[in-house]
């Protein structure tokens, strides 16, 4: 193909939009844009290289010392190539000086090839850009696989100091190629659409789109390379704030049932509870209060660690509701969570919630449950009382949301651990309305995550937390037992036989059913042996000696519903010592005599579900003591990580430990693995300011511009994060 044949393939089409990769790129080009999952010029150019080589100061070639990292200018002089003793391939020979000094640069290549490529480019009397490290071989310097450039008109001395970009690499690409297919594509930058109006770029200090793309894949010194990731940063938090701001915007034009009412129920229940509330309960308490008073929709996330109190908060605000007239819904995840909340409020109610009874009281509500297991009949009773407003409130499963389950006047939704819930189950909800209204919407999650990160993930919730623990728990001390360690292994069961005798309960965890099971057990991180099931553990304690007059029960998600409940009910009764089971029991199972607690194969679960189990011990009046049992390695990284969650009690900083361990949680999606596929150049931990500037632009643009007519930049680019169909920016 002549050069201006190339020349015309490669014009851009102005017309019709931005162009294709392939009428941009040559096939070789293309072939390495593709290797990176690119499907057009801004995704491409929106990749940063993974790090840049900067060549250090220049020196002269007799001032060099062996060890030092050096660059220079210098001439080739000689070009000489051996076939290797030991193995294929040749070794490449390239005689340089500069005036001063003579160096030797030596090239190990596998491929006649590239043999001859290099030959091509140093041939001698021409110059060169050659930086590297200094190195000895039979007592003569070289250098070793320098990096070099040949300089000629159009690669100045200037050009060869710049940082260079080293690009990831997948297949058989090289990084010369790589590097070629970025900088074709960038010749195209400025056929991009800005996605941050140029007032909002000025305010922030930031260069244009082309100036930042400029300075990610051809800088001039490693500051430009700042600044280019510091535009895609901010252009990313202001995408996913704008669309969060839409979605606000969208709900203030959707009219919600105010709740107002201050009583009875709310007062009756204040009276009644054993304990009094923390003040950061009154405090959130207050904020929700207030926020569901109003005649829009609201949506709150409450975040609290695990034994914070949120349960109490949001039984306040569901009796609001109540009192004003309406219903509330609280949403679980599984059956066992559904129904311990159902027994927990019916005890926290007492005759409040016994309306309809002899033994309720006038100013009572009904309380129902609905999970996909109920008998027909009582499932139908249930939905009678739900249909005709009789139910006050109502707690269950995914069988809330069913075409079947009509609210008289639904006010209010909670929602538990709502991270286990699709986009499109919460949705429907806030379709559930009476008249063309929304409910507000309060999420709970025991599994709290710095304010940047909120911000970040579910920026169209306004955040509540609540850091204080209530007086009244015993609290719990946490252990790493390494099983390696018999004599550590043989007193973390004699502990929790000392419990158990002395008339508490206690919890042993396994990350999987049975043995023979590989699909429900976590991969461990490193080290470790086979994961250990339920059956067989609950099996090996009912055999072993020890534990002959210990009753012990097992619970894990493939058993039937009665007999999952039958199994709760024990604990809760008081009639079982010890319960064997998988996380099942990770969230919301409240056993206050349960004190001690054996995760097997610790290694295998996450910081958050760790520190959710060891919740369910020490709720009570006696301490809990904790331990995480590990066949991990000595010495190894999931050995080092169980030590640092064993030695905090801190929700909160264990959040950020998972944060900076794995990635961002899904807080708001079905998925609960990394934000690394959907925040690319956002640091949640470290850009908090960031997030902050692009909420606050966000929010005026769209007060003015909700539909983003005048910003058709910005409109592709949030219908663009849209169509990736991640859960991270979808409505909670």
């Amino acid at each position: 193909m002549s050069g201006d044949e190339e020349t015309m393939r490669r014009a851009p089409r102005r017309t019709g939009g931005v162009p294709e990769l392939s009428e941009m790129l040559t096939a070789r080009e293309l072939k390495a844009a593709r290797t990176l999952g690119v499907a057009d010029l801004g995704h491409l150019l929106r990749l940063p290289p993974n790090r840049y080589v900067v060549p250090g100061p220049l020196n002269f070639l007799g001032d060099m010392t062996e060890g030092e990292e050096v660059s220079a200018v210098a001439t080739v002089r000689d070009v000489r190539d051996r076939s290797m003793r030991n193995r294929p391939g040749s070794i490449l020979s390239v005689l340089i000086d500069d005036g001063t000094d003579a160096i030797s640069l030596t090239f190990f290549l596998a491929k006649a090839h590239l043999v001859a490529w290099h030959r091509k480019n140093l041939r001698p009397g021409v110059r060169i850009h050659v930086s590297g490290t200094v190195g000895n071989h039979n007592g003569e310097r070289q250098i070793v696989h320098p990096d070099y450039v040949v300089l000629d008109e159009d690669h100045t001395i200037d050009e060869a100091m710049r940082p260079i970009p080293v690009y990831p690499l997948r297949g058989r690409v090289t990084q010369a190629a790589m590097r070629q297919a970025f900088r074709s594509a960038l010749e195209f930058a400025p056929l991009l659409p800005d996605v941050i109006p140029s007032d909002i770029l000025r305010e922030q200090g930031l260069p244009s789109l082309q100036e930042a793309l400029a300075a990610l894949h051809a800088p001039h010194t490693i500051d430009d390379t700042r600044r280019g990731m510091a535009h895609l940063a901010f252009e990313e938090a202001f995408v996913l704030q704008t669309i969060f701001a839409q979605r606000r915007a969208a709900d203030e034009l959707t009219p919600a049932p105010p709740l107002r009412a201050e009583g009875p129920l709310q007062g009756l229940l204040r009276d009644r509870l054993p304990f009094t509330l923390t003040q950061g309960q009154e405090e959130v308490a207050a904020a929700i209060a207030e926020r569901i008073s109003r005649d829009m929709p609201t949506s709150v996330l409450l975040q609290g660690d695990v034994g914070s109190g949120k349960t109490v908060v949001a039984l306040l605000a569901m009796l609001r509701a109540v009192d004003s007239g309406h219903q509330a819904a609280l949403l679980a995840p599984t059956e066992v969570l559904a129904e311990q909340h159902h027994r927990t409020i019916m005890e926290l109610l007492g005759e409040l919630g016994r309306a309809g009874r002899i033994d309720g009281v006038p100013e009572a509500t009904r309380v129902r449950l609905l999970t996909g297991s109920q008998r027909v009949a009582r499932r139908r009773e249930t939905l009678l009382d739900v249909t005709s407003g009789e139910a006050g409130l109502v707690v269950g499963t995914h069988a809330l949301l069913t075409e079947s389950v009509e609210f008289a006047s639904l006010g209010l939704v909670v929602i538990d651990e709502q991270h286990r819930f699709g986009v499109d189950h919460r949705r429907r909800l806030r379709t559930r309305g009476a008249d063309g209204r929304s409910p507000h919407v309060v999420v709970m999650t025991a599994t709290p995550i710095p304010r940047s990160a909120a911000l970040a993930i579910v920026g169209d919730l306004d955040v509540l937390s609540l850091r204080e623990m209530p007086s009244r728990r015993a609290g719990t001390t946490s252990f790493v037992v390494p099983e390696t360690q018999r004599s550590w292994h043989d007193r973390m069961w004699e502990r929790v036989l000392e419990e158990v005798r002395a008339g508490r309960q206690a919890f042993v965890v396994c990350p999987r059913i049975n043995d023979a099971d590989e699909t429900e057990a976590p991969v461990a991180p490193d080290g470790g042996g086979a994961p250990r099931g339920v059956e067989e553990t609950y099996e090996r304690l009912r055999a072993d000696p020890r534990f002959a007059d210990v009753r012990i029960g097992m619970l894990h998600g493939r058993l039937p519903a009665e007999e999952k409940q039958r199994s709760m009910q024990a604990m809760a009764n008081r009639e079982l010592d010890l319960l064997v089971a998988t996380t099942v029991i990770e969230v919301g199972v409240d056993v206050p005599t349960a004190s001690a607690m054996v995760v097997l194969d610790a290694e295998r679960f996450g910081v958050s579900q760790l520190h959710q189990l060891r919740g369910r011990v020490g709720r009570g009046e006696h301490p809990g003591i904790v331990f995480f049992a590990t066949t991990a390695a000595p010495g190894s990284e999931s050995l080092e990580h169980l030590g640092r969650i064993a030695g905090t009690q801190d929700g909160f900083e264990l959040a950020r430990l998972d944060l900076e361990r794995r990635g961002v949680g899904d807080l708001v999606g079905s998925q609960q693995s990394g934000l690394h596929r959907t925040l690319r150049h956002l640091d949640v931990l470290h850009d908090s300011e960031v997030i902050e500037a692009a909420r606050t632009s966000a929010a005026a643009l769209v007060a003015v511009d909700a539909d983003l007519d005048a910003h058709p930049g910005l409109a592709e680019a949030v219908d663009d994060r849209l169509r990736d169909a991640d859960p991270d920016v979808e409505r909670s």
